[in-house]
């Protein structure tokens, strides 16, 4: 969308429940990143998580309430349309979703599970869901780990697999595809009580990490896609020092280079820049979000942007290219915003 001629667009997602507008697109000047809103679209509680189909004329959206669903929209300018009603995904609660192999998969928190939802050729949904995973197993944190709560399911860079990525049992579930039906193709353990959230790639395609929600840590892992094994190496404290009140990270971003690892941290309310390096990560600096609670983060052209659910606005930031340290550089005002994503 940005090489057609028209303006590169932002697309916030936020909690209606809490006062939010649904979805905002915003307008992103290229020089600055600086966000503009154009409109909103409602009709859809708590679209709190969106993915754009890779060539931008899709919109999904997770709706995060008890009997979860998702939506699709066209995307034909300033205002996406939906394509029809919102399908359930016989989950609780989606906090997630990506495109992969055809299908819509969502993470369902809730019930702890992964739903696969079939796509059109067109990107529209073709109807219920053709099949769900349903997590088991539990954690030594109480009470967040009693049950399975998957929190997060995405495409490897290869394409291969889909990781979904469980707080409640302490796991990555590495899955494929049968018969439309998400099934697992093996479980990796992580330290008991981290409660990971959040996995992101190494654009090369041979490393991940995993930020904890429970533990403030990041998991560097190896990753193998040609036989879909996730290996934990090690952990990085993403605070320089042990916090002094709540510290629950949540969103997690890779340099599309390689060479800095960004998190946020709600309650510390901070964005942590790590270094890339041959055995890890180095932690280079932190920064206030702009806000309060960054539900999540994402990079665009050298800019990071970050959603603050509680104080309602999407922040970006300028990104020094030497250390990859954040620098503020502006907000706008989305009550309740929970994730963006460009296109």
């Amino acid at each position: 969308m940005a090489d057609d001629g028209r303006r590169r667009r932002a697309y916030i997602g936020s909690f209606t429940a809490a006062g939010g507008p649904g979805i905002v697109t915003a307008a992103v000047a290229a020089d600055t990143g600086a966000l503009t809103a154009l409109s909103s679209v409602d009709g859809v509680p708590d679209p709190s998580y969106l993915a754009l189909a890779p060539d931008g004329g899709m919109l999904y959206a997770v709706s995060e309430i008890s009997e979860g669903a998702v939506a699709a929209y066209r995307v034909t300018g300033d205002k996406p349309e939906r394509t029809g009603p919102p399908v359930a995904v016989d989950g609780d609660g989606p906090t997630h979703l990506s495109l992969f192999a055809g299908h819509l998969l969502t993470a369902n928190y809730g019930s702890g599970s992964v739903t696969a939802v079939p796509l059109r050729s067109d990107g529209t949904l073709a109807g219920a869901p053709s099949g769900v995973l349903r997590h088991t197993g539990s954690g030594p944190h109480a009470p967040r780990q009693l049950a399975p709560h998957a929190h997060q399911v995405q495409p490897d860079p290869s394409g291969r697999w889909a990781v979904s990525v469980d707080l409640g049992t302490d796991s990555v579930r590495v899955c494929t595809l049968r018969d439309g039906a998400p099934a697992v193709h093996r479980e990796v353990a992580l330290r008991p009580g981290t409660g990971p959230r959040h996995l992101a790639f190494h654009p090369d395609g041979s490393r991940a990490y995993v930020v904890g929600e429970l533990a403030p840590t990041v998991t560097v892992c190896r990753w193998d896609a040609a036989d879909g094994l996730l290996t934990p190496l090690s952990e990085t404290p993403v605070l320089p020092q042990a916090p002094a009140g709540d510290a629950y990270p949540s969103g997690i971003v890779v340099s599309p280079d390689g060479r800095f690892v960004w998190t946020a941290t709600r309650g510390e309310d901070v964005l942590s820049a790590f270094a890339v390096e041959p055995d890890g990560l180095r932690l280079t600096g932190t920064v206030p979000c702009g806000g309060h609670w960054p539900r999540a983060i994402a990079e665009s052209d050298g800019f990071l942007y970050a959603a603050n659910e509680r104080s309602g606005d999407v922040t970006w930031f300028a990104v020094d290219p030497r250390t990859g340290v954040p620098r503020r550089a502006g907000s706008l005002a989305v009550p309740a915003a929970s994730c963006v994503v460009f296109g």
